[in-house]
């Protein structure tokens, strides 16, 4: 594995394989590798000839310098668990290389990134998120670019620029890898103390009670809701929100006709965390003969889905 740090570095290494026609897969991430970014590296590793892995904490999608300043970081981990992935390139740029001197452009996505985290984080999160994706595609040029579903309104806002400045790119949005007890891997947890790693588990249970309230026959997104975020509110963990909404726009959802994205975020003591579920109402129906009744181990795999 090579470890690059500059544009013209990268580039200059990606020329060879690309002008012969190989398939280059990048897996853009940041940084404090779990086993949720090595399964995004593994399905570039088994889909792409040369894959490149970018390990940026970008700090202009960050709200709060103490939480840019806490963000986990082990450069030398990452390296040793990339290359063990069998990553050809791991591009660790430093800030001065991706923002220099003058720079002055950002791209925004209107619509998607006003909602949700949008709407608590503010809009400039999701501008800081899609240029600096932007940056990273143009930098890389990948064939196919590797995203988590764990950040699905981040995808969406990802695949909805690569469609409109019709960057010559194929997103993938790969499932959520999930912790025996359901919470969602993610960088973050690694900040939770031993309390709040037990109470964070709430979060992967509301998205069960939504599950279980739809496979119940509850159409009504309101009641559905009051069940979820009292498995939260119950834990003593502060939910900032819990919607049912659109798979495709976000939008709120009136009543649960078709497939409904469960979107939650919630602070567990001074850490924050998402997670999201696919409820499609068809196959959350008990099956003729099926009291509703399932082993925690395949609610689990119901919420694994997402």
């Amino acid at each position: 594995m090579r470890v690059v740090r500059t544009v013209a570095e990268l580039r200059g290494g990606l020329a060879g394989p690309r002008s012969a026609g190989s398939v280059v897969g990048l897996v853009p991430t940041m940084g404090a590798f779990h086993d949720g970014h090595l399964s995004l590296i593994r399905r570039a590793r088994r889909e792409c000839e040369v894959v490149v892995v970018s390990l940026f904490v970008n700090p202009t999608q960050f709200n709060e310098a103490a939480d840019l300043a806490a963000y986990p970081r082990d450069e030398r981990r990452d390296a040793a668990l990339a290359a063990e992935a069998g990553v050809d390139y791991l591009f660790t740029p430093p800030v001065a290389e991706v923002y220099p001197t003058g720079f002055a452009t950002t791209v925004s996505v209107a619509g998607l990134s006003e909602t949700l985290e949008g709407a608590h984080r503010g809009r400039g999160h999701f501008d800081a998120v899609a240029t600096v994706v932007t940056k990273l595609l143009n930098m890389v040029a990948p064939d196919i670019a590797y995203f988590g579903q764990k950040d699905v309104q981040q995808a969406l806002v990802i695949k909805q620029l690569v469609r409109d400045l019709d960057l010559p790119a194929r997103v993938e949005v790969c499932p959520t890898v999930r912790e025996p007890d359901g919470l969602a891997m993610s960088s973050r947890n690694a900040l939770l103390s031993e309390s709040d790693r037990v109470q964070a588990a709430a979060l992967p249970r509301a998205l069960r009670a939504a599950v279980r309230a739809v496979r119940s026959g509850e159409r009504d997104p309101a009641a559905i809701r009051s069940q979820a975020m009292s498995e939260l509110t119950s834990s003593g963990v502060r939910p900032e929100y819990f919607e049912l909404v659109s798979p495709d726009t976000l939008s709120p959802v009136a009543r649960i006709d078709g497939e409904v994205l469960a979107v939650v975020a919630a602070r567990v003591g001074a850490v924050r965390l998402i997670d999201n579920e696919t409820i499609d109402p068809l196959l959350a129906r008990p099956a003729a003969g099926d009291g509703g009744e399932h082993s925690e181990q395949e609610k689990l795999e119901c919420i694994a889905r997402c």
